[in-house]
């Protein structure tokens, strides 16, 4: 990489940096590019010809933060870990994720940006199933989820807890200890109210 290349990585670097932090307090149709060349430091004709829009810019904040989760995450899933482990690794991955990208932000990229709804499917569909799938394997050849409960159970268990992620992301937020609110909520994802039989 010449000069060149390595000044405009470190431009466009800082302008997603800068879009990231702004997307962490206001909603997407709020942000100006203006504001984030002032954030940025750099001229708004900069950022157009990097990007070319505001729209294409927040997908590839958007597609580098989920990007960068999925890597950590399958490097974690590789390593040699309890399915207790791996569960609580994803459910904090979640409670940081929150914190850099609210679900409500989340949800209105998507809502807006029909590319990268179809990229967040296309990744559920060729990620997220096959890993969850293969730790679900895992965790009944080792005897940590039982024999007669089916993938099909827990996916559908995963996804009612998922689909309710953002309220339990607030209570916990507003818990005062977060950490320990969802501990809370990792025992009992695997031993229910009554604890371990």
């Amino acid at each position: 990489m010449n000069g060149f290349e390595r000044r405009a990585n470190r431009i466009k670097e800082k302008i997603m940096k800068a879009t990231m932090e702004m997307l962490q307090t206001l909603e997407p149709k709020r942000i100006r590019i203006a504001d984030i060349s002032k954030r940025a430091n750099v001229s708004q004709v900069t950022i157009y010809n990097y990007f070319g829009s505001k729209e294409a810019l927040l997908r590839e904040v958007f597609v580098n933060f989920v990007d960068k989760a999925i890597r950590d995450f399958e490097e974690y899933m590789n390593g040699n870990h309890s399915l207790k482990d791996k569960i609580e690794h994803i459910i904090f991955m979640e409670k940081e994720a929150y914190r850099e990208l609210r679900p409500g932000v989340i949800k209105e990229l998507m809502i807006e940006d029909h590319e990268l709804a179809r990229y967040v499917e296309k990744l559920y569909k060729e990620k997220t199933i096959p890993w969850t799938v293969r730790i679900i394997e895992e965790g009944k050849m080792s005897g940590e989820i039982a024999k007669n409960v089916s993938a099909e159970n827990v996916l559908a268990f995963i996804q009612l807890y998922m689909n309710q992620y953002d309220t339990i992301l607030e209570m916990a937020a507003q818990s005062g200890d977060m950490d320990n609110f969802l501990e809370g909520m990792v025992q009992m994802f695997f031993y229910g109210i009554c604890g371990k039989p």
